[in-house]
């Protein structure tokens, strides 16, 4: 049997529970005796001072509205960042579909990725089994075998079949961006959609908190259905030279 100091008087931890239990059984207590409530003091939760009853419980409520605040205006940020998403890729869906070939998609999502979404690097990795998208693809598109090692690297990436994002092996990131991987402080990463997958998009930031693991990836996946269904158009047309 415990016991507590309340005013200099010895309060057995028994006696405590009675009371608790009495006012849990009679809540309306002081509204029958409201010259005890107007007694009661409670310790401030912030500083050393003594509020009342009445006080502590404005405090609390005033606490609980804070937290609700606080709460609707992160729904609010989420709402509105989700809205620019959702424009970018409004904006890129565009972009493809004014597009005829697979080279005129490739430059469309290079730029739209440059322009519309500010990505400090992008990389465009497909495997050697997928037909060439053009003949003199810039340093966007690189083209390596299926059995390439750091290839194969991404394998668990394809197997999901879902963007996944945060941070990368060194072996990986030097693949994707060479030295300027240095510089890399976050990156997500896209498999597109095919069986086998015929690549990945890699996109990356110099900011770590960019793409973090806890972050919704639902419109990175949408950003992989997109391109690969342009992958699925037809090459350019080959220049005749007369």
């Amino acid at each position: 049997m415990t016991s507590n100091q309340v005013r200099g008087l010895a309060v057995d931890s028994t006696e405590e529970q009675t009371v608790a239990q009495f006012l849990q059984q009679n809540p309306d207590f002081f509204e029958r005796h409201p010259q005890l409530l107007a007694r009661m003091r409670l310790q401030h939760p912030r500083n050393a001072s003594t509020i009342s009853l009445i006080e502590r419980q404005v405090e609390v409520l005033r606490e609980k509205f804070e937290a609700q605040e606080e709460k609707l205006a992160d729904f609010v940020r989420v709402a509105r960042a989700n809205n620019v998403l959702a424009e970018k890729i409004h904006r890129f869906t565009r972009r493809l579909l004014s597009t005829s070939n697979r080279g005129d998609a490739i430059g469309q999502i290079e730029a739209s990725l440059r322009e519309d979404f500010d990505t400090f690097h992008a990389v465009l990795v497909l495997s050697a089994s997928h037909e060439p998208l053009v003949p003199d693809a810039d340093r966007f598109v690189r083209t390596v075998t299926a059995d390439d090692v750091n290839y194969r690297s991404f394998e668990t990436l394809f197997t999901a079949a879902k963007p996944r994002c945060g941070q990368i092996r060194d072996s990986q990131r030097e693949f994707l961006f060479g030295g300027a991987g240095v510089e890399i402080g976050s990156v997500a990463l896209i498999p597109l959609s095919g069986n086998p997958a015929p690549g990945l998009l890699a996109l990356a930031s110099v900011d770590r908190d960019r793409f973090h693991p806890g972050m919704s990836t639902e419109f990175l996946s949408r950003m992989g259905e997109l391109i690969s269904d342009a992958l699925a158009r037809p090459l350019p047309p080959t220049k005749i030279v007369s």
